[in-house]
């Protein structure tokens, strides 16, 4: 013990001298990344229960693996915090999901050691194989590390990579690592699968005492390890049963316990060593080490800043647009026992934990398939019943061909309640939610509504389920309403102010109100203007296109993306329309600064209002 020797994560040379420490040096430096963890995201807010249960496992992959030489595929990313500090980002790490800082997800333009972009779940097993196919081809041998967790598997792109990669001969090693939680509970038949898996270590653990008994024996032992392994396949079918991995194709090292760094790099040395393509299964905690992320994994998927002592939020929102869709479908399903919900491992998120406690029947959580979800939906429309889906903005774009080839064609009355629509901050352009308008505005037999306040959602989502044919979406931010003004008569229409100006200024959904903010900044300086605020932003309206004629010249701001959206359909048809909306991916930070970046911000709106009238 006098010898040991604690190491500093700031004076070490990353990832090179981590493979220079010993067994306890390797656990005192997860205690320090964990200390780091729990202090920054308490900060900064982030995805903090997956990252304190990969601490080990990142460590491990490290100290077997060379990084950048061996490429390493995070899915999603949200467990990839760790890989962060041991790949010389300590110094900015307090900088995490701030603008012009850290990304909480992995880019290939932050670091060399991000081998792909992450983000979205489920594709780290399709771009890991093209990284380990690309190198077979350019004469390496390096590795590819594909690192996905359990809830993954609940994603239909995950297995179309492995049925190519397990025939594939390269040198790619597919972690799993399986912490039974995903962003809600992971379910479904491939969950309790694996769930399975983690009972039968009895198998592994068995079979390796009795090899290494056996290589102690003389003269008989060496021999009858070789007759044992020629017929491995029926002994371990009938103590196991072979995995569906091995069925694929690949080699299967596991289960191996996550937090145990002597276990984990015996696992990965020997994948290391097959030269073929190989599953490691890896259990582990989510929330290790942190007893409130423990206890409470789901809350602590991804949180706000907290305080450490208790794990408490700082700031607990009495309101959202999701807690209010999901209060009223909850309502709604009362009265009408044809509704059901649908999400993609997203309870929570979308607020329809009220909707499943109260009709469990009704109520379908997928896993990540929103693919299948859109056409599970589709099924249900077609036997009578009103499905509602409810999904992030960003996650709908997976289900594009679904949506047109298994909704719009037949006409079949589908309800998207289209969650995070527009900017939502810190996590950046992997979940902005801009392209829903101009995507589902391109599809025939669609109803686009973007209230701007809670009551215009209840609206929305009644006449969306009691009165629209066809595919009807809702689509509305993220967190709470905040409008600065009364909203005297709520509509699923739009609402029309005359000020007497020649000038009309268009919008819809939250930006309205930075709309209004600019028509206040600008009323001392004389500056008049009528606005018009969209509820029903798609199809096109003959009466609206009536009003914009009426008007010498209108200007239509948009938190969409401008190719496709709503303001370049109605400039098409009308000529004094200016459209005023996003153009390219937007980075990570804090909504006003974001919207002001994209000239949409209440200051950057009366800016070119007022250089219009001025000139």
């Amino acid at each position: 013990m006098s010898d040991f020797i604690v190491p500093d994560l700031k004076k070490m040379k990353l990832p090179r001298d981590l493979k220079k420490l010993d067994t306890k040096q390797c656990e005192a430096l997860c205690s320090e990344i964990r200390q780091i963890l729990i202090d920054t995201v308490s900060k900064t807010g982030g995805h903090l229960a997956s990252n304190l249960g990969t601490v080990e496992l990142t460590l491990a992959i490290h100290r077997v693996f060379d990084s950048p030489k061996d490429k390493i595929v995070w899915d999603v990313g949200h467990q990839s915090y760790t890989h962060k500090l041991l790949t010389g980002r300590l110094d900015r790490f307090s900088t995490l999901r701030q603008e012009n800082g850290l990304s909480g997800f992995c880019r290939p333009d932050e670091s060399v050691h991000d081998a792909f972009i992450s983000g979205h779940s489920s594709n780290s097993v399709s771009a890991a194989l093209g990284i380990a196919t690309a190198m077979k081809l350019s004469g390496s041998d390096r590795h590819t590390i594909a690192v996905l967790g359990d809830g993954a598997f609940t994603g239909g792109l995950v297995y179309e990579g492995m049925n190519n990669a397990g025939k594939s001969e390269t040198n790619l090693i597919i972690i799993l690592n399986h912490n039974e939680m995903s962003i809600s509970k992971n379910v479904g038949s491939v969950a309790k699968y694996l769930s399975t898996l983690r009972t039968k270590e009895s198998y592994h653990k068995t079979k390796n005492v009795v090899e290494k008994t056996l290589d102690l024996t003389p003269l008989v032992g060496k021999p009858l390890i070789k007759a044992i392994k020629s017929s491995k396949k029926a002994v371990k079918n009938v103590m196991l049963g072979s995995t569906m991995f091995e069925d694929l194709g690949f080699e299967f090292v596991g289960p191996l316990n996550g937090h145990d760094i002597e276990e984990l790099e015996a696992g990965l040395k020997a994948a290391k060593q097959l030269k073929k393509p190989v599953i490691v299964h890896v259990n582990t905690i989510k929330g290790k080490g942190y007893a409130p992320a423990e206890n409470n994994p789901g809350e602590f998927h991804g949180i706000g800043a907290f305080e450490i002592a208790t794990g408490n939020p700082d700031v607990v929102p009495a309101d959202s647009y999701s807690t209010v869709f999901g209060h009223e479908l909850t309502a709604l399903g009362k009265k009408d026992s044809r509704i059901c919900a649908v999400t993609a491992a997203m309870k929570y998120g979308t607020g329809l934990q009220y909707f499943s406690k109260a009709f469990p029947d009704r109520f379908f959580d997928v896993g990540i398939a929103e693919e299948h979800a859109v056409t599970f939906c589709g099924g249900l429309a077609v036997q009578g019943f009103i499905p509602v889906f409810a999904v992030y903005s960003s996650f709908l774009q997976r289900a594009y061909d679904e949506i047109i080839h298994d909704l719009a064609i037949c006409d079949t009355h589908a309800v998207l309640c289209v969650d995070r629509a527009g900017l939502v901050g810190e996590d950046g352009e992997t979940h902005h939610g801009i392209f829903d308008v101009s995507f589902l505005s391109g599809i025939p037999n669609t109803t686009i509504y973007s209230p701007s306040c809670y009551e215009e959602l209840r609206l929305c989502l009644r006449q969306a389920i009691n009165n629209d044919k066809g595919i009807a979406a809702v689509r509305y931010p993220k967190g709470r309403n905040s409008t600065i003004y009364e909203v005297s008569e709520p509509t699923v229409t739009y609402s029309h102010s005359r000020n007497g100006g020649r000038l009309l200024v268009i919008s819809y959904g939250r930006l309205f109100e930075n709309v209004l903010k600019a028509q206040e900044q600008l009323h001392n300086s004389g500056i008049v203007f009528d606005t018009l605020k969209l509820v029903r932003i798609f199809p096109l309206s003959k009466e609206i296109i009536d009003i914009i004629n009426s008007y010498d010249a209108v200007f239509f701001f948009e938190e969409s993306y401008r190719s496709g959206s709503v303001s370049e359909k109605y400039a098409s048809v009308c000529s004094n329309v200016a459209s005023f909306a996003i153009n390219g991916f937007v980075k990570h930070g804090e909504i006003h600064s974001l919207l002001d970046s994209c000239g949409l911000s209440a200051e950057k709106i009366a800016a070119k209002i007022r250089e219009f009238c001025d000139g």
